[in-house]
């Protein structure tokens, strides 16, 4: 299963070493009036660009992106884990969707306890309790009913190919494969189904190139284009899901058909605010993305990035300064809106930020963050960090000038572990803290009933000083999604590089007290520096979970970027 927070697994430590992030992937370029997408695996991007090719919108190019990468990358993403979207049509306002996984209604703040204590993640993980209700294909007709110019069954062909005809299994997919417990147990073959479908006859992980077959799940793809979303919410999908969670060979619980029929993403307010001559706009709670995103880049407006550039260690001691400050508003305040007050006007205001940002000093580090009092807060307590994993970024963007910024997970490498259909359920409700109350008082991400665990995720849209969408952009890695989305835009606004080359730039992730660098980059040999600064632990980490897409416009043209330490491509119509 899989280690504690950013203990990288043995499949993140194995990929590290396949690529390399101080190359950035080759840029795609296409003039305005043409379409484009950015996916972690060309496969993908290449079936949502087919739909623009057929006169789809980036609606439509995004949503089969989203299908095609549940075959694929069945580790990272799909239709049984929950997304949300950033979408600008032709680039107006943003609109912004909600299809974050929900707790059946029976779940209660003592979910994830045993014994009387709570559970470790990699017990946590697997099985029944950890699933929430998938949101995907909820939100994907919500956004399609309103943005999508193709059919709904249209958008699913390309996934039913690659199901049906097969695919070659990527290096990426083989090391998630091999990644597993203490034991050497990987939560992709907890069930038969995942066994038969990703493992040989020895139970190890089927050779890279490998064509993989999913007949399963192309019937049931076929079943879900031709009746409609509904069918994945009632019937016999939905019971399925039901049994599989109730009566799954690890931590079985209760979740009902009633739970999975009610289920409904939502649109939400954008989190939108500027950043020296740009505006940034994200998503707002349930997701913390948005908010980490912008108060980030807020906290950091007072200082010239730009003069110092991407090689001052002074630069990224900012940046590590400013995470610190925007993780820990992140942790105290930050869940779910329909269940807890979010004081997120307050966390956004300009002025509170800059109360904020005056802690931070570029000479020296602070030797305490606590999270801050914005107007509207009220008291709840910080909730325990849990980690994440498996998700996926892509962007879209059609030949009228749409753009779609989505992100999409399953939570950890292949999610729960339970499969049906074809597809794994997610392992989405470890994203709740486990402990319901501290020091007397109520967390605010705890487990309810019926409730959107915090998430990470950030897909991003950057409107430029004339109105017009600059950058799209967004990633996965769980808690160092906003991280990397952050790096990528200072990258573009500040450090003037193309997105690929943004994209490229080495990770620096500062959650709390700890400074994490990207091991063999320039970062890394600027441990000394930043000690000298003040920061006192810095530990280097491995490139092989970091995972962000963008696409830009520069001089009249759509440029596409990916990820170097991914296997992910943009494609052009």
């Amino acid at each position: 299963m899989r280690l504690p927070f950013l203990a990288f697994t043995a499949a993140a430590l194995a990929f590290a070493g396949c690529t390399s992030a101080s190359h950035s992937a080759p840029a795609v370029s296409a003039p305005l009036g043409s379409g484009m997408v950015s996916a972690a695996d060309p496969r993908a991007a290449a079936a949502g660009v087919e739909m623009l090719r057929q006169g789809g919108s980036a609606a439509d190019a995004a949503f089969a992106t989203l299908l095609a990468l549940n075959v694929v990358e069945p580790q990272s993403s799909g239709i049984g884990g929950g997304g949300y979207i950033v979408y600008s049509e032709r680039g107006g306002a943003p609109v912004t969707f909600d299809g974050r996984e929900k707790a059946p209604m029976s779940a209660t703040g003592t979910l994830f306890f045993r014994d009387g204590q709570p559970m470790q993640f990699s017990d946590a993980q697997p099985g029944g309790k950890s699933v929430g209700v998938p949101g995907n294909i909820r939100m994907m007709a919500l956004a399609h009913q309103r943005f999508g110019k193709l059919k709904w069954a249209a958008l699913f062909q390309p996934a039913i190919r690659l199901a049906r005809d097969g695919f070659a299994m990527t290096a990426r997919l083989n090391h998630a494969l091999s990644s597993g417990d203490d034991e050497g147990r990987s939560v992709a073959a907890l069930t038969p189904a995942g066994r038969a479908l990703y493992f040989g006859a020895d139970g190890k992980p089927l050779p890279v190139g490998t064509i993989i077959r999913n007949p399963a799940m192309a019937a049931f793809l076929e079943q879900l284009a031709r009746l409609g979303p509904d069918s994945f919410y009632v019937g016999p999908n939905a019971q399925a899901i039901a049994a599989a969670v109730t009566s799954a060979p690890h931590n079985p619980t209760t979740m009902t058909t009633g739970d999975i029929a009610a289920y409904d993403a939502k649109p939400r307010e954008p989190v939108c605010g500027t950043y020296r001559t740009y505006r940034i706009c994200g998503m707002g709670p349930s997701s913390s993305g948005g908010f980490i995103v912008l108060a980030t880049l807020k906290l950091l407006e007072r200082f010239d990035l730009a003069a110092l550039g991407p090689r001052s260690p002074t630069a990224w001691h900012l940046i590590a300064e400013a995470e610190r400050l925007a993780y820990a508003d992140r942790e105290k305040y930050l869940a779910d809106p329909d269940y807890v007050r979010v004081p997120l006007a307050g966390l956004t205001d300009p002025a509170y930020l800059a109360s904020r940002s005056a802690l931070i000093s570029p000479t020296a580090t602070m030797a305490n963050v606590a999270a801050g009092v914005p107007a509207g807060a009220t008291v709840e307590c910080p909730p325990v960090r849990q980690p994440e994993r498996g998700t996926s970024h892509f962007v879209a963007v059609d030949k009228d000038g749409n753009v779609a910024s989505e992100t999409s997970t399953i939570e950890s490498a292949f999610g729960s572990g339970l499969m049906v259909n074809g597809y794994y359920l997610n392992n989405e409700l470890t994203d709740f803290s486990f402990l319901p109350e501290k020091d007397g008082c109520a967390v605010a991400n705890r487990v309810e009933g019926g409730k959107r665990p915090r998430s990470s995720m950030s897909p991003t849209i950057v409107y430029g000083p004339d109105g017009k969408v600059r950058l799209a952009i967004g990633a996965a890695g769980g808690s160092t999604i906003p991280a990397q989305v952050i790096k990528g835009i200072i990258g573009v606004l500040d450090f003037r590089l193309s997105a690929p080359d943004a994209l490229a730039l080495p990770m620096i992730y500062s959650p709390a007290d700890t400074v994490y660098v990207e091991r063999g980059t320039f970062l890394e040999a600027m441990t000394p520096q930043l000690q000298s600064l003040g920061h006192t632990n810095v530990k280097p980490i491995p490139p092989g979970t970091f995972k962000a897409n963008a696409i830009e416009l520069v001089g009249g043209r759509w440029v596409g970027a990916a990820d170097p330490r991914s296997e992910g491509r943009p494609v052009s119509q």
